[in-house]
């Protein structure tokens, strides 16, 4: 597809994404997330030509002005919204399908242990958030949705819906999914501050210290004998 046909699409699709977007000649000359994927599209066509140091000059223009960095080997497809973007970053081997949305912070990035296709593999539709990270040579399926701050380590089917560190399915094909690893898997966290409350619970009782109105202890200072047994019945369910 020729430059010109790509930036086309790519305004269409913030016309149609963004409220915002008012106009196309705002959107031309204040959103950094256009300006910088126009910018990918020539550094793009010269590293395929073979002007690699021309190619990364135009890249390296682009991540000073827009504060996006994509490295000019990266696949990108046309229609791509880039929303804000500060801080994105998509790596050299990285595939971008049609259609994307991708969100400040968002990383398509290598975990440092892979050769060749090292970076992750966008399909159509994908919708990336805020913050995410998606690292390795992982394939997103299309229509699927990475919830903000999401760290993805593994493919993702199609039509799923992610969120988490490390990322997992909750949704997919429009119905919740039951995630029984993370069931199974104990909480080290509120373990640990069970531990630390049953412990002072017990040496409050020793010393004869009344627990105060905001404690987790459950006595006669902060609940009632009826609220406390509703609060025990409410954790056996």
């Amino acid at each position: 597809m020729k430059i010109r046909e790509a930036k086309k699409l790519d305004l269409e699709k913030i016309m149609t994404s963004d409220p915002a977007a008012t106009s196309r000649k705002l959107v031309k000359r204040t959103y950094t997330g256009y300006k910088a994927l126009s910018s990918y599209r020539y550094a793009h066509y010269f590293w395929q030509k073979g002007l690699r140091q021309l190619a990364f000059y135009i890249s390296y223009k682009a991540k000073i002005k827009t504060g996006i960095d994509i490295h000019p080997a990266a696949e990108i497809g046309s229609g791509i919204f880039i929303d804000h973007g500060v801080g994105l970053v998509i790596g050299e081997t990285s595939i971008v399908g049609d259609d994307c949305v991708l969100y400040q912070g968002v990383t398509l990035g290598g975990t440092g242990k892979d050769t060749g296709k090292r970076h992750p593999t966008l399909e159509n539709d994908v919708m990336v958030s805020a913050g995410a990270s998606i690292l390795g040579p992982v394939t997103i399926g299309a229509h699927s949705k990475i919830g903000a701050g999401s760290v993805v380590l593994k493919d993702i089917p199609p039509h799923s819906t992610v969120v988490g560190v490390p990322g997992r399915v909750v949704r997919q094909n429009g119905k919740k999914v039951e995630d029984e690893m993370s069931q199974a898997l104990p909480d080290p966290i509120l373990e640990e501050l069970a531990r630390i409350n049953k412990r002072l619970s017990d040496l409050e009782k020793k010393e004869g210290i009344e627990a105060c109105k905001y404690s987790l202890c459950l006595d006669e200072n902060n609940v009632s004998k009826e609220q406390a047994e509703e609060i025990i019945d409410s954790l056996k369910d």
